[in-house]
């Protein structure tokens, strides 16, 4: 499976074109729409939010409900795109026209100022546009499409906020992966643990108030993923090597982990290694899960569960001293609507960016022209690995 996406965050459209999955997946654009509002959702998201809800279209791929093998375009339209046709109209405009909007003050921490000299562009806006964290919604769409196809085949995929500006919650031991989507759900900042939401939140406030902006971590948690999926034969077959290029891939992410994580180089071997049991009616797992479901590369039958973490997003409304392309003079960064914290939204995107590369790894291990078969081919291989 691959797919590509397309659009600025202020032009008419988002676009995508999903290719490779299989013919016969049942798939509600109800449920796709609920993942795009859930991205939009979240405390301490900004004004944007509020003009602009993100609806799916889909225009081939799709008849009666049911993928059709062939590829699947899915389009968000931008509600906004009528108040800035001009600045982002396709046809050539007038001098005056083209100042209209234009960005010469580079913000500190985006990609501005190295997009610009990159393409060399003299209006920074031809990089912000592109940049934006706008497109992850087109990610939450093919994730959505992702997930579904998943929950077929009984694999379920929950994403929740660990930590926010420093205020760091706990998961409560033994929680299932529905408990955890179902608790996270119920929470303004996708927090399982009750006993911090409030001073999650109440960062959050005085965060806005400074005029800054906080980051924080956010856990994607995947059950029942079968054994054996990525590979240890090349670097680049590795499962959790792709995890983590996705999750990275996602704007404003700047580290990952599986796992214990980081922690793992403070631990002995003995404190970190999961052991190996067996049962006749669970087949092997482990009696902990620090390698975070992850073995040579290769799932090992436990809960996947990764972690990213997002810098604080680089638009302040108190903005960082920058220069100016035009004079190089020094001046005070530009200012685009912004979010104090955008960390509950963005477990949503990881939580979409894990269950691509899980689809995909299940798409290359499995039957993918048909559905059907392909289901009947991951039972089969279920039953060989709880009897190997």
């Amino acid at each position: 499976m691959r797919y590509l996406t397309a659009g600025e965050s202020h032009g008419p459209e988002l676009t995508t074109i999903i290719d490779g999955l299989p013919a016969g997946i049942p798939i509600s654009v109800e449920q796709i729409n609920q993942d795009l509002k859930r991205r939009q959702g979240g405390y301490g998201r900004g004004g944007r939010m509020l003009i602009e809800t993100d609806t799916v279209e889909i225009t081939s791929g799709i008849r009666h409900g049911k993928t059709l093998g062939s590829p699947i375009t899915l389009i968000v339209k931008n509600d906004d795109f009528k108040n800035w046709e001009t600045v982002m109209g396709i046809e050539p405009v007038d001098k005056r026209a083209k100042k209209m909007r234009r960005l010469s003050k580079p913000r500190p921490g985006h990609a501005d100022l190295v997009g610009g000299i990159k393409y060399d562009h003299d209006d920074l806006r031809n990089v912000l546009e592109r940049s934006s964290a706008r497109e992850t919604a087109m990610r939450v769409a093919v994730g959505s499409i992702c997930k579904q196809l998943l929950a077929a085949l009984e694999i379920d995929v929950a994403s929740h906020v660990l930590e926010i500006g420093g205020v760091r919650g706990n998961i409560p031991d033994n929680m299932t992966v529905k408990e955890i989507q179902e608790r996270a759900e119920q929470s303004v900042v996708r927090c399982v643990d009750e006993a911090i939401e409030e001073e999650m939140k109440a960062k959050i406030d005085q965060t806005k108030a400074d005029k800054n902006t906080i980051g924080g971590v956010v856990e994607v948690v995947v059950g029942g993923v079968p054994i054996g999926l990525g590979s240890h034969t090349q670097w680049d077959a590795k499962l959790d090597g792709k995890i983590a290029q996705a999750i990275v891939s996602i704007n404003a992410f700047k580290g990952v982990e599986f796992g214990v994580g980081f922690e793992a180089a403070r631990l002995y071997g003995s404190e970190v290694m999961d052991e190996i049991i067996w049962s006749k009616e669970a087949g092997y797992t482990r009696t902990s899960n620090n390698l975070g479901g992850f073995e040579g590369g290769m799932t090992n039958g436990m809960p996947v569960v990764v972690r990213g973490v997002m810098k604080p997003i680089p638009t302040l409304y108190k903005p960082l001293q920058s220069v100016d392309i035009d004079t190089k003079e020094v001046y005070k960064a530009s200012v685009e609507r912004s979010d104090s914290s955008a960390v509950p939204a963005a477990s949503i995107v990881a939580e979409a960016m894990v269950a691509i590369e899980i689809a995909k790894a299940m798409l290359d291990k499995f039957e993918s022209d048909s559905f059907k078969a392909m289901q009947i081919e991951v039972k089969r291989y279920r039953d060989y690995t709880l009897n190997y």
